[in-house]
């Protein structure tokens, strides 16, 4: 389903990914795994097509993402750290937005929106101003603007920031649910939002991948009780995360 090869990313002359390979089949649900500055937000980005690589390849169900970006944006929902939300249109308006420009056709787009409303328990606030819902209800709308098109990849960066318990319990219940549907990915520097969701870990350092695997053979390989201990030994040096 994707596959990167030997991906780099500069900025000027800093280099922010180094040699990212990388596969994910059909189903998965991954957690990208690191500290703030890792380059997971970058490489989910690169993913999406929003940026390019400035060397490697990436490939999305078998296409070349330097020269068919708006066939594999058709195949991807994305919601950034920042839900890209307009506070003055209702959840319906702005889905209504998001499903044209997603390209679902006009006699689909009534039942997509309620379908998408339903899967994230938006319904009951589908007529009223984003401005006046929780941040909770708002991840939850950013999550129905990703999913109207019903892609078959769904990335999330950090999706749970910001939220408080009960809102974080609540997300993390959609995201499984979608697991169904489509390959996940979701970007955390929060070790248990990967015990809760991934069937898989990638932990990215200073833009290269320390590690790849189950929660369990990551534990396992460095000879750890936890995952937070295991990625503390990969990091030495760095300050602790937040659990």
């Amino acid at each position: 389903m994707i596959e990167l090869k030997n991906v780099c990313k500069q900025f000027g002359s800093v280099e922010v990914l180094s040699q990212i390979a990388l596969e994910i089949q059909t189903g998965e649900i991954v957690g990208f795994l690191g500290h703030n500055g890792a380059g997971k937000t970058t490489l989910m980005r690169i993913m999406t097509t929003y940026l390019p690589a400035t060397s490697g390849q990436v490939f999305i169900d078998g296409k070349n993402a330097a020269t068919a970006s708006l066939a594999i944006r058709a195949k991807i929902g994305y919601l950034p750290e920042k839900p890209p939300l307009y506070p003055n249109m209702t959840v319906n308006e702005y889905l209504t937005l998001a499903g044209r420009l997603h390209n679902v056709r006009p006699r689909d787009l009534k039942g997509a929106i309620a379908s998408v409303c339903a899967e994230c328990w938006l319904t009951d606030v589908q007529n009223s101003p984003i401005a006046i819902l929780s941040k909770g209800y708002q991840q939850r709308v950013g999550i129905a603007q990703a999913i109207i098109h019903n892609p078959a990849i769904l990335i999330l960066d950090e999706p749970t920031s910001g939220l408080d318990p009960l809102q974080v319990v609540q997300v993390r219940a959609l995201i499984k649910r979608c697991q169904s549907q489509r390959t996940v990915i979701v970007s955390t520097h929060i070790l248990s939002e990967i015990e809760h969701l991934a069937t898989r870990v990638v932990i990215i350092k200073q833009g290269t991948i320390a590690a790849d695997a189950s929660v369990e053979e990551v534990i396992r390989t460095q000879q750890s009780n936890t995952l937070e201990e295991a990625f503390l030994k990969l990091n030495r040096g760095r300050s602790p995360i937040s659990c």
